[in-house]
């Protein structure tokens, strides 16, 4: 390598920048280093210069040194590559996206290391009850003073006393100790024919070691898991990483359990509830290939596997895959290309796949796998519809009568229910029946939701939170707030009062926050502790309760109301998910879907299950519209503190549009959530054919624009929200 190096600093306000390089170090191209930035010190990457040809050189005489190369493996030429590409297609800053590849900052400081104990076969010279316990229990194992006092049951000073006398001997060891390897011949599963030709065609995939998109559709109950660990087993065989995309935290866990019994052992574990000791170490195993299977979630696309060799994306057809801060991208998209730039193959897995998805198999660009049964006999449940219009519940009550009996006639039988409506708290509006006040929060345009559960009114966009008062802050009057609307507190409220005797559990993101609350709701259900389900679309996915035999969707048309442009789809995937979790075992299951627009398309196609109908109308509608996959959108949301700025910036950005043939912009306008966190928001639509570069168009119209800097303009390729 030459005596300078083009560096990509983590600062996603400069581009890259040239360094000498100090004579006796060593760097290359992907090399994680240390470099001054004014008067601070900042960590970078070694850059192929070719790769940013706008950058202007820097003469020799002017270069600083850069200080140092850190202990850590270079950045492997492929992911460099994807970084580039995510930067250029969404349209962010290279520095923005390489900090996902380098998101535990631990990880970076080299190895580490520390004092754990162990026993010598010594006895002291007193033995004390406590002393005697401790060696009893301890016996050959090995750890930190607290961890050997937990396990002997004693405290500190009582292993600190036999560490005196030598009675327990110092061990230094690395903190980044390996992961347990999978074993691929563990346990493997009796597969039925249908899956054992699915898990074959992704098994040589694998071995073929060549970029292979599948799309493995098959209905909810089908085995869709057994058949893909199988396509593990074949990349643990071939000595590759795999990585497991999952959209939600709270599904990490029952996914961990069904892990260890195929493999033998927990994969390695990525998403935000670990700890900073965790993150180090899962990124050191990773970087270095020994994580040999890694489940989590979208973030842990960008890691550095230097032997990537398969990826899964679990229920990809979820919208939490699509990031809506710092760089907007789309994981299942991302993942697609990271599988084209290191040839490999990758399983998008659903039984509600997206349209666009659907489309690429049409095209002929992905393989289609579909698993059209349930597996072991089980049978697809029976879905009944209930017109709200002519089957209201009664006055006060959100459960219609055909439900309430079901219901009944469940629990008679011991058998499971779940009821599902996708909000959160006990009611979405709480007003002043005296003077009409709404609690409203004061850094968004959003109402406060009621959340009775925990005494408070909570905004679910940016977190502020009240206590529930007594009374009117408006009117000064007491005990004259109303509830308006149901949640599921609400509706677990209504359970209490029909069904008195039946044990209930509220499943969202309030009460599932972890995934070892996840774990111990899963274990709850599992073992018959639980009667009633009320959840939200935490509980649609990824779920299986032998027992539960019946599913009741509260509001079914809930989210057809509103400005979502996809919310056809959404509807149709989320009900479809949630019935999907009756009848699974052995037992027939039944749906109940309650509705107020019983002709919709959406409802009709989920109450016949056919959903064959629902997509051919909804791909003939985009079609007709020119939406995706047809067509393109991007958006770009202008946001300041500063109402007026805001909205300056928002309409000096629409006057300047260019006129390109096959592509229309629509704005600016106030953002329907106008307020969010405290800045006042505007957006504007860009819609265009396939055939503009619509990327290219943006860069160069925003390029010629300037605005202040307390103003944010993001642009959002591809968008999935419409807020």
């Amino acid at each position: 390598m030459s005596s300078r190096a083009r560096v990509l600093l983590l600062n996603a306000a400069l581009g890259p920048l040239d360094y000498r390089v100090p004579h006796g170090m060593r760097v290359e191209h992907g090399s994680i280093v240390v470099a001054p930035l004014g008067p601070r010190q900042i960590v970078g990457v070694v850059w192929e210069e070719d790769r940013f040809p706008d950058v202007e050189s820097v003469g020799d005489n002017r270069l600083r040194n850069l200080l140092e190369v850190v202990d850590a493996p270079p950045l492997p030429e492929p992911l460099r590559r994807l970084i580039e590409w995510t930067a250029d297609y969404y349209l962010s800053p290279p520095a923005a996206v390489l900090r996902m590849a380098l998101s535990s900052m631990s990880a970076l400081e080299g190895a580490r290391t520390v004092i754990e104990y162990r026993a010598t076969g010594a006895m002291p010279e007193r033995m004390t009850e406590q002393r005697a316990q401790a060696l009893e229990r301890i016996g050959e194992r090995q750890g930190l003073i607290r961890e050997l006092a937990m396990i002997g049951g004693v405290s500190d000073a009582v292993i600190r006393g036999l560490i005196k006398q030598d009675i327990f001997e110092p061990v230094e060891v690395s903190v980044d100790t390996p992961f347990p390897m999978p074993d691929p011949d563990h346990a493997p599963p009796a597969l039925s024919e249908a899956q054992r030709a699915a898990a074959g065609q992704m098994a040589d995939a694998v071995r073929a070691a060549d970029f292979a998109p599948f799309l493995l559709d098959g209905v909810t109950g089908s085995g869709k898991t057994e058949v893909y660990f199988e396509a593990i087993a074949a990349a643990i065989r071939a000595d590759r990483q795999v990585l497991v995309l999952l959209p939600e935290i709270a599904l990490t866990e029952p996914f961990l359990e069904r892990f260890e019994k195929r493999f033998g052992c927990v994969p390695v574990n990525w998403h935000s509830g670990l700890r900073q000791s965790e993150r180090r170490r899962a990124w050191r195993a990773i970087a270095s290939g020994q994580a040999q299977v890694v489940v989590g979630a979208r973030s842990a696309l960008f890691l550095p596997y230097p032997k990537l060799g398969l990826i899964i994306v679990d229920e990809a057809h979820e919208a939490s895959f699509k990031q809506e801060d710092g760089v907007h991208y789309h994981a299942r998209d991302v993942a697609v290309m990271r599988g084209l730039i290191e040839k490999f193959p990758v399983v998008l897995a659903s039984a509600t796949p997206a349209i666009e998805t659907r489309h690429q198999v049409e095209l002929g660009r992905y393989a289609e796998i579909k698993l059209p049964s349930r597996f072991g006999g089980a049978e697809m449940p029976d879905i009944h519809g209930i017109n709200l219009l002519t089957d209201p519940p009664e006055r006060g009550r959100w459960i219609a009568p055909p439900l309430v009996q079901a219901i009944d006639e469940t629990m008679a039988r011991g058998e499971q229910s779940l009821l599902f409506l996708n909000r959160r708290g006990y009611a979405p509006l709480t007003l002043c029946r005296h003077c009409g006040y709404r609690f409203q929060c004061p850094n968004c345009t959003a109402w406060m939701v009621e959340h009775r559960l925990t005494h408070r009114l909570a905004c679910h966009h940016c977190g502020h939170v009240i206590p529930a008062p007594r009374r009117c802050p408006e009117c000064k009057e007491e005990d004259s707030l109303v509830a308006c609307g149901p949640g599921v507190e609400r509706i677990a409220d209504e359970v209490k009062a029909l069904w008195p005797q039946a044990r209930t559990a509220i499943a969202t993101s309030d009460t599932l926050w972890s995934p070892a609350r996840a774990a111990e709701f899963v274990k709850s259900v599992e073992g018959g502790d639980v009667d009633i389900i009320i959840g939200t679309q935490l509980v649609t996915k990824g779920y299986h309760f032998p027992n539960l035999t019946l599913v009741g969707v509260i509001d079914a048309d809930l989210g057809l109301e509103g400005g979502d442009l996809r919310a056809a789809e959404r509807t149709f995937q989320q009900v479809m998910q949630v019935a999907g979790r009756a009848g699974r075992g052995e037992k027939p299951g039944h749906v109940f879907i309650q509705t107020r627009m019983p002709e919709s398309e959406v409802i009709q196609s989920l109450i016949d299950a056919d959903p064959e109908r629902f997509y051919a109308v909804e791909t003939e509608n985009r079609r007709r519209a020119n939406a995706p996959p047809f067509g393109r959108f991007a958006a770009i949301i202008v946001s300041s503190e500063d109402a007026d700025e805001a909205a300056q910036t928002a309409r000096l950005i629409g006057k300047s549009a260019p006129v390109i043939e096959g592509m229309r912009v629509y704005g600016p306008a106030p953002a329907p959530l106008a307020v969010l966190r405290g800045r006042h928001r505007h957006r504007l639509l860009i819609h265009a054919s396939r055939q503009v570069d619509i990327q290219a168009a943006i860069r160069e119209w925003l390029g010629n624009l300037a605005w202040k800097s307390g103003t944010r303009v993001a642009v959002d390729v591809d968008p999935y929200s419409f807020m």
